[in-house]
């Protein structure tokens, strides 16, 4: 199975945004790809997350989230992309990732529970927290992927309730931001994340200058099958379940832990 990587340098122009989503999305299903994934805020994005954020805020049946499933029925993919969700309540918004299946009907959502209050940023101000934090997965071209967001990779409780859940692909769809040793922990979390869990994670992440680029897919066994480097695009890379079957009874600690 194929899947793929789509950087991009999204702006606040949304309609440039969809239509860069679309672009990718069109070229990773030519690539034989079943699933595209796409970084955190892929349809509205800027350097500091400012009271725009919860203005431009859509239901996940809004114009946006209809745009993307058009797009994913287009092209015949699974696209997972990082919207901004409208909550209801003025001026506050959530960070959230959406899963469409290549007939366009949403397989899943999630809302990011960690948010980036560190590194002088404070995204709290005008973004909610998720309300559950269950783990949350779907299934897709006969795997099961589960949905991160960002800084939730700091976080290995997560993960290792998304893989306890069964998924075996990690979408740790992000817009890291830049600072000192920031893309070395970015790159380090993504293979740890993939070694303690057994699992491919999926690093997909904001070009410069914005985020740090350098999206990734790293193995169960830690090694990088994929890393897009700085410039926006699209990468179909293989993953396989038989991998991630092999590494686990290699190394079974879901078996043998005792915490």
């Amino acid at each position: 199975m194929k899947i793929a990587l789509g950087q991009l340098a999204s702006g606040t122009d949304i309609q440039a945004n969809l239509a860069a989503i679309d672009r990718f999305a069109g070229a990773a299903a030519l690539d034989g790809a079943a699933l595209v994934a796409f970084p955190e805020y892929a349809t509205y994005e800027k350097k500091i997350i400012d009271a725009t954020f919860p203005e431009v805020a859509e239901p996940l049946d809004g114009p946006i989230c209809q745009e993307l499933a058009r797009t994913a029925r287009r092209h015949r993919i699974t696209l997972v992309a990082g919207v901004v969700e409208a909550t209801g309540e003025p001026g506050q918004a959530y960070n959230t990732l959406v899963a469409f299946g290549p007939d366009g009907a949403q397989l899943a959502f999630y809302r990011k529970i960690h948010l980036f209050d560190a590194q002088g940023f404070g995204e709290s101000t005008f973004i909610r927290p998720g309300p559950s934090t269950s783990p949350v997965v779907f299934d897709a071209a006969g795997a099961r992927f589960g949905l991160m967001t960002c800084y939730d990779l700091r976080f290995p409780e997560l993960a290792r309730s998304l893989a306890d859940a069964g998924a075996q692909v990690l979408l740790v769809c992000s817009s890291w931001v830049p600072g000192t040793h920031k893309t070395e922990q970015w790159l380090a979390l993504n293979a740890a994340r993939a070694i303690e869990n057994s699992v491919y994670v999926a690093g997909v992440c904001q070009a410069p200058p914005v985020s740090v680029g350098r999206s990734v897919l790293i193995d169960p066994m830690g090694v990088t099958e994929a890393d897009l480097g700085l410039d926006t695009g699209v990468q179909s890379v293989d993953v396989s379940l038989e991998t991630v079957a092999r590494v686990r009874e290699a190394f079974p600690m879901f078996r043998q832990r005792r915490l």
